[in-house]
């Protein structure tokens, strides 16, 4: 209760302030609407503070609400070709209409200075020529510059904080959210604007009705007809290297393609270039249930902090291609198909510290993986987006031939690992609305269907104790069979009375799955297939109806969307074989409320609060054991997990696009209380048992997230400034005793971008870390990291870049590797009339062989050191279409 008393107290000043409203039409003598002008509100004169703005509309129309003390007011106007207006006002709610007089100026000399980024109505925009400099390629580059925005290391796109809702290319979402394949290869030099899209409501027919309070993101083109591209083919030593990569593209108003062809052994990541990405097709892939499962694995080593170049192993090649074509006035169909194809090496060595009550436990390993990877997407959409009606059916398949291969020495002892890991899956996803009378019928469908069939093979067997009777084995093989088919149909309506907006809902959803799985151990070729609890013949179905009303209430000042489901669910867990079942029913009641109050024209605040119930999946209910890994033996024999997590939130934000500054905060409270707590059993050899014991217990978190960017225009420098903190209190048993653990995280984050002249230009990042976990009278030391990256680029000619890139890391828990250092050089000369680079790229020059990483988890500490790849140089030509 007493959170709740604390917001209301921090937003109690500004509720009692009243709120003003100004509002009118611009005109010039002959009547015609003025547009774009600029009309602000100060406080003291003509130079005081700018408190609040607007841009005039196609029909001359401004609106500014505000809140202030002051008893007076001043309101101005400009526009380029008319007189500066000013006048004073009384604080009080108007409207005030202006009648703008031509003036002409004659000047001996114009200089055009064109703003950076400028905002009309909830389109902010961004002048892409303002941030980019000589050595930027693709719009990427430029993305990584612009205040207010985030682009993080996989390339999903932040804007204040949060994750953009869409991607579009001249307003249309091509990509289904896996925007990568554009960011890293549309040219920058063929963009004008990147917009931000604030308040976005992607379906036209509830625009005016449901409002929303994420973002979207559109590239604003230069041309109406774009035909762009890359084209690029590099070589190299330390061995023969090769990066190859075509991407053409093509962009009208009823067509557009992005198709790519990319191979390369030089450490890229390409399968990141489809990645789904932005918020809504996350949710999407989500509700469809049809992500790939992995039940086994061979032990992987943990990726280093860095850049992927920097150590992974590869031989990759991806095909893509993305199209769109309108069929007829806004219907459109879209085809999106990708293959990848990679082969990956893992080596390094790993350290786990495991600490118990009565003994501390390492186990030391030295890794060499080999990862195969074999990926076939395809999506077909088809959407008709308009004001006065909505479908979109996607079909969709994902088919993974992946396999793992590893070779392992753990103190002392070696072994050797085998997985196959297939997964297939088919789904289809609907959602029509009409107007019908004065409401809007919706109706969701989503059917999916995915299977997989995977097995892990070790050499020689492992858990003899457990699984036979302390004698050995020479191999040791898991097999599991699992499938899975969903369904969730709903029905809803959409009515809006006065300022509220109505939306009930009902709907049923049902999911029915199947596991198998058995161990058989191999002695001289002869197979003992073990039965008892080392097998699964399980059941899962879980029914759920419910019903849902979602009630929106909007004005000036407020925006208020309250959520109240109720389900009715049903679940049943029946496994034949071991005799065991269990049937449980729920009913819930599950409200999320959400309050956005703005202050003023550049403050905002959002307040949450939400309850939610969660049951537990099947990988975490089977009966009988499973190896997950040569390390890893899990069971399930408690009842389903149940969870109620309570959630309070808070954020604050202020963007002000004529100062080119964004800044917002965020704080967030969760409690989770569960009827299981999870039970760990560490062996002496460092081999683990995993499962749930059942016991009321609960844990609490807190999150804390304060972000701010400033560009400065007069010496184009943007500085980004951010820090994380992570407080996680939970309970869990170890090796039978209940222990209480506490994990602490912080993070602070720099970012600075600069040109101080024409010919250099400097970005430099800057991280550390810090990390503790404690427990009773156990605890980890702190971790603290340190990553600093300094790149300075030199440009002697308008055809030529020089680039340096130094990177240093440090950390406190290495005694060999906790300092390492990274030196790059890249040199390029253009050709300008054939839009050709010829690029020289010198990577780890100072030829670091190992890199060092560690983090703590509940009861270990896990220190990993990886082979990095050596020193090498490419030479790529690549062309710009």
């Amino acid at each position: 209760m007493r959170h709740y008393i604390l917001w209301v107290a921090f937003l109690l000043p500004f509720a009692v302030m009243p709120q003003t409203t100004i509002s009118g039409v611009l005109k010039d003598v002959k009547g015609a609407f003025i547009t774009s002008a600029s009309v602000t509100i100060n406080v003291m004169g003509i130079n005081g503070n700018i408190i609040a703005y607007d841009i005039s509309d196609d029909k001359g129309n401004y609106r500014i609400s505000f809140k202030h003390p002051a008893e007076k007011v001043q309101i101005n106007v400009r526009s380029l070709g008319y007189e500066y207006i000013s006048e004073v006002l009384i604080n009080k709610s108007q409207i005030k209409n202006f009648e703008l007089l031509e003036q002409v100026t004659k000047l001996n000399e114009i200089a055009l200075k064109f703003t950076p980024i400028t905002q009309k109505g909830d389109t902010i925009n961004y002048l892409v020529s303002s941030f980019q400099d000589q050595k930027d390629r693709v719009i990427a580059d430029v993305l990584k510059k612009l205040p207010g925005i985030d682009v993080l290391a996989d390339g999903k796109i932040l804007y204040q904080g949060k994750p953009i809702l869409k991607y579009y290319i001249e307003g249309i979402d091509l990509l289904e959210g896996r925007y990568n394949i554009a960011n890293n290869n549309l040219p920058a030099d063929a963009v004008a604007k990147v917009q931000i899209l604030e308040n976005h409501q992607p379906i036209k027919l509830l625009d005016s009705l449901v409002f929303s309070d994420k973002a979207a993101l559109n590239i604003k083109l230069k041309k109406k007809v774009t035909t762009t591209g890359v084209a690029k083919l590099g070589v190299g030593l330390a061995p023969l290297l090769w990066d190859v990569n075509i991407t053409p593209m093509l962009f009208t108003k009823k067509r557009q393609m992005i198709t790519s062809y990319q191979a390369n052994n030089i450490g890229n990541d390409i399968s990141s270039e489809i990645k789904i990405l932005t918020i809504e097709d996350l949710l999407d892939q989500f509700e469809s249930k049809n992500e790939k499962q992995d039940w086994i694995s061979i032990q992987l080593l943990s990726s280093p902090p860095f850049a992927k170049n920097r150590w992974l192993n590869n031989n990759a090649n991806l095909f893509t291609t993305n199209y769109l074509v309108r069929l007829k006035k806004e219907v459109d169909l879209k085809i999106n198909l990708s293959y990848i194809n990679d082969f990956q090496r893992q080596n390094g060595n790993t350290k786990t510290t495991f600490l118990t009550q009565t003994d501390t436990i390492n186990i030391i390993e030295s890794t060499k993986n080999k990862l195969f990877f074999n990926v076939l997407k395809s999506e077909f959409v088809l959407i008709k987006n308009t004001k006065k009606s909505y479908f979109k059916n996607t079909l969709e398949t994902n088919n993974f031939w992946d396999a793992q291969k590893g070779f392992v020495i753990a103190n002392n002892e070696a072994l050797n690992q085998n997985a196959t890991i297939p997964f297939s899956s088919f789904s289809n996803i609907l959602k029509q609305i009409k107007p019908i009378g004065k409401k809007l019928v919706t109706i969701n469908s989503v059917v999916t269907y995915n299977n997989d069939n995977q097995s892990l093979k070790l050499s020689p067997g492992q858990f003899k104790e457990l699984l036979n009777n302390d004698n050995p084995s020479d191999i040791l093989n898991q097999y599991v069979m699992h499938s899975n088919f969903y369904t969730n149909n709903a029905f809803s309506f959409t009515k809006r009375i006065r300022k509220m907006t109505f939306t009930p809902k009902i709907g049923f959803n049902l999911q029915n799955q199947k596991l198998n799985s058995h161990i058989s151990l191999f002695e001289d070729k002869n197979e003992n297939k073990l039965t008892g609890s080392f097998q699964n013949n399980l059941r899962f179905n879980q029914t759920s109806f419910y019903s849902i009303l979602n009630t929106q209430y909007r004005n000036d000042n407020w925006k208020i969307e309250l959520e109240t489901p109720f389900k009715l669910q049903t679940f049943d867990r029946i496994d034949d074989t071991l005799n065991k079942k269990q049937n449980l029913y729920r009913f819930t009641f599950e409200p999320r409320l959400s309050i956005n109050k703005p202050i003023n024209a550049f403050w905002e605040t959002t307040f949450s609060s939400s309850l939610k119930n969660s049951f537990g999946s099947i990988n975490q209910l089977y009966y009988g054991y499973i190896l997950n890994s040569y390390r890893t033996i899990q069971q399930f024999d408690t009842p389903i997990l149940e969870s109620l997590k309570r959630n309070l939130s808070f954020s604050i934000s202020y963007r002000n696009p004529i100062k080119s500054l964004f800044i917002n905060g965020y704080y967030s409270f969760e409690n989770s209380n569960q009827n299981l707590i999870f039970g760990n059993i560490i062996n002496s050899n460092g081999t683990s048992s995993f499962g749930f014991i059942e016991q009321n217990n609960n844990s609490n978190s807190h999150h804390i997230n304060l972000r701010g960017s400033k560009f400065f225009s007069k010496i184009k420098t943007t500085l980004t400034l951010t820090t994380n903190t992570l407080f996680d209190n939970q309970i869990q048993i170890l090796n039978g005793s209940l222990t209480d653990v506490n994990i602490k995280n912080i993070e602070l984050n720099g970012k600075l971008d600069t040109k101080f002249t024409e010919w250099m230009s400097i970005s430099l990042k800057t991280n550390i870390s810090i990390s503790n976990t404690k427990f009773k009278n156990q605890s980890f030391r702190n971790i603290l990291t340190q990553e600093h990256l300094l790149n300075i680029d030199f440009y002697p000619s308008s055809n030529q870049y020089i680039g340096f890139d130094a990177e240093y890391y440090k950390n406190n828990f290495s005694f060999q590797n906790n300092v390492s250092y990274f030196l790059n050089l890249n040199y390029r000369f253009t050709f300008n009339k054939s839009k050709t680079d010829l690029a020289l790229n010198w990577n780890n020059i100072l030829n670091t062989k190992e890199f060092t990483t560690a983090f703590n988890e509940s009861f270990s500490y896990l220190q990993s050191t990886y082979q990095l790849r050596p020193s090498q140089v490419l030479i790529s030509l690549k062309f710009r279409f």
